[in-house]
């Protein structure tokens, strides 16, 4: 969950690796490093500081000029924030830099046979280990130094190598974190993520597990960790640069909320088919026969992308009457699931790289079981393993914090629920309702964020709140979970969600003035008995802030969003309790595209 930059070429490399830095900064921010050199100097030349990049950018030397260097900027898994465990990390010689995403999972035991060699580490990362190990090779060429200590390390890495006898090329490799090629015009970069190359070029190329590279000035190829040599065609970017702009907004989770009219609007476009009130999704690579024989829809995600997932589930229940549930990948790959050959596997992730979930697919696949990727980062490493699937093209989403990207997830999950249900069951009327429920969509969001002000008023009051329960009741509850993450992620606040049917088996215990309640309460055929569970906590003097389609009596304030279809009206009810979360976080003075402790990608266990 770090982030990382390369350059090779003729241009001053510092300037650029601090910029590109700063694009990845969302990966990781406790800690930062920066090393160069170029083919007439003499050795490696380092800096690192622990804090965000800027502390970094203000420690650099103005005469630290080079043409090669690698760059870092950390998330600490191994060893807390601190000068000496940021990256890049050195070899006691000085002549090997490397910088790493992932977990070496035998660091302890190579570190101990290592300072019984005589090593002497400098920090208590797992990264350091493979610096040394490079360093203490004897072969000939940096490829054949890093393949040989590759071969002894056992986890996930994502990393760039530099040395001061090989000043003409950057080693990189990857297993499970992912790399990326910039390809430039003289010129070539590295990056863990294309938000750091596309300034500069959009041509690039993803490395895969297993799989090695060697960048120079002019020229790139790519191997296996085993030598053999693999064939790499560039494909190219389809996000500009401006895409990671602010967009004249104070923070990347405010552009992202107000973009997710056009956002819907693009998951939508092209895939509709009024003539049979269906949807076009041929990237499933799942003809009709094929998916009138699926059995059960099983769906696997992380956090955000496991919320969205339980939202999909229902919409494939009710659309496609198929058995479907959600469950978070961590648990799902640990637990020696029985694979069913009936069963579809649909494998959520923003980033298409979620460790977690990529580990599932990669098992699933062992056993032999139909996968599909719904991600939104074109091809990435669950996009590439998968059977087949559906981009949700948000668009770059830089905040830690998931808003956008969570929105056209579920709207993804309408349409696969809906092309599922037309390929079965659903009627043609039924299929031209959801499709005039979907184009209605974009619309709906934008009178929505029009409310920012009154919800914004409504986030200071509640701001003050120590705790807060969130409750729904089948499509509601969902909703109530991914509102209490996004709560507790940006603000601090602590936040539960909780079945509105369950409340009497537990969770009225916490009832009090100082508990307020947020209700999911749509207007469909479980209304009253939601408008139950509000008279519950009323009655034993709770706060209620109510969203839902009408205003609530029992409620102290309701926000009002748009009726859409029953089956979607989920989609919709998520977007205040966004705006919710981003003005309380705001209103605590909280980083809010930074949150501590958290990391966008999240490519480690």
């Amino acid at each position: 969950m770090c982030g990382i930059v390369g350059y090779i070429g003729r241009r001053d490399v510092a300037p650029l690796l601090l910029e590109g830095l700063q694009r990845l900064e969302y990966r990781g921010y406790d800690s930062a490093g920066i090393v160069v050199t170029s083919p007439k100097a003499a050795g490696l030349k380092m800096v690192k500081a622990k804090g965000r990049v800027r502390d970094l950018e203000a420690k650099v030397p103005k005469r630290f000029a080079g043409t090669t260097g690698i760059a870092h900027t950390r998330w600490a898994t191994h060893g807390a924030p601190s000068d000496h465990n940021a990256h890049p990390h050195m070899s006691g010689d000085n002549k090997v830099a490397v910088v790493h995403n992932g977990i070496i999972d035998n660091a302890s035991e190579l570190r101990k046979k290592l300072e019984a060699d005589g090593v002497e580490f400098l920090s208590e990362t797992d990264t350091e280990v493979l610096t040394h190990l490079i360093a203490r090779s004897q072969a000939d060429t940096l490829e054949e130094k890093v393949r040989q200590a590759l071969r002894i390390v056992e986890g996930t890495y994502g990393i760039a190598v530099m040395h001061a006898d090989f000043t003409d090329r950057i080693v990189v490799a990857r297993n499970g974190s992912p790399v990326v090629l910039g390809i430039g015009e003289k010129e070539m970069f590295v990056a863990s993520d294309v938000a750091a190359l596309v300034t500069h070029t959009r041509q690039i190329v993803t490395l895969d597990d297993g799989e090695m590279a060697t960048l120079k000035a002019d020229d790139f190829r790519t191997y296996t960790t085993e030598g053999t040599r693999t064939t790499a065609e560039p494909t190219t970017v389809e996000w500009e640069a401006e895409s990671y702009d602010m967009g004249g907004h104070d923070t990347y989770m405010h552009k992202e909320i107000h973009e997710q009219p056009e956002a819907v609007d693009r998951v939508l476009r092209g895939r509709i088919d009024d003539r049979f009130s269906t949807v076009h999704l041929g990237g499933l690579n799942l003809d009709a026969r094929e998916a009138r024989a699926v059995r059960r829809v099983k769906i696997l995600g992380c956090g955000t992308s496991y919320h969205a997932g339980m939202i999909g589930a229902q919409m494939i229940e009710e659309l496609a009457r198929i058995p479907a549930d959600a469950e978070p990948a961590s648990e799902f790959r640990y637990r020696n699931a029985v694979v069913d050959p009936d069963t579809l596997y649909v494998a959520v992730s923003q980033s298409g790289e979620t460790y977690d979930v990529l580990a599932a697919v990669q098992e699933l696949k062992r056993k032999g079981a139909r996968v599909l990727g719904i991600v939104n980062v074109v091809g990435s490493a669950i996009a590439r393993e998968a059977d087949g699937g559906m981009y949700v093209h948000a668009g770059p989403e830089v905040c830690v914090v998931s808003t956008k990207c969570f929105t056209n997830t579920t709207v993804a999950f309408a349409l696969l629920a809906l092309h599922l249900g037309r390929t079965r069951d659903l009627s043609v009327r039924d299929g031209k309702r959801i499709i005039e429920g979907l184009r209605r969509l974009p619309g709906q969001i934008s009178e929505i964020l029009e409310q920012e002000e009154e919800i914004k008023k409504l986030a200071e009051e509640y701001a003050e709140a120590r705790s807060m329960l969130f409750i729904g009741r089948v499509r509601g509850y969902p909703v109530a979970r991914e509102a209490s993450l996004k709560l507790k992620e940006v603000s601090y606040i602590h936040a539960e969600a909780y079945p509105a049917s369950e409340l009497k088996h537990g969770p009225l215990a916490l009832i009090e003035p100082a508990l307020p309640t947020v209700a999911i309460v749509p207007n469909d055929d479980l209304l009253e008995k939601n408008r139950a569970a509000l008279e519950e906590i009323k009655a034993r003097s709770g706060r209620i802030l109510a969203v839902a389609h009408q205003d609530q009596e029992k409620a102290d304030q309701t926000i009002v969003v748009p009726k859409n279809e029953d089956e979607l009206d989920p989609i919709l009810m998520g977007i205040p309790l966004q705006l919710l979360a981003y003005h309380t976080a705001l209103a605590l003075g909280r980083d809010i595209d930074k949150p501590r402790n958290l990391a966008k990608s999240v490519t480690v266990e």
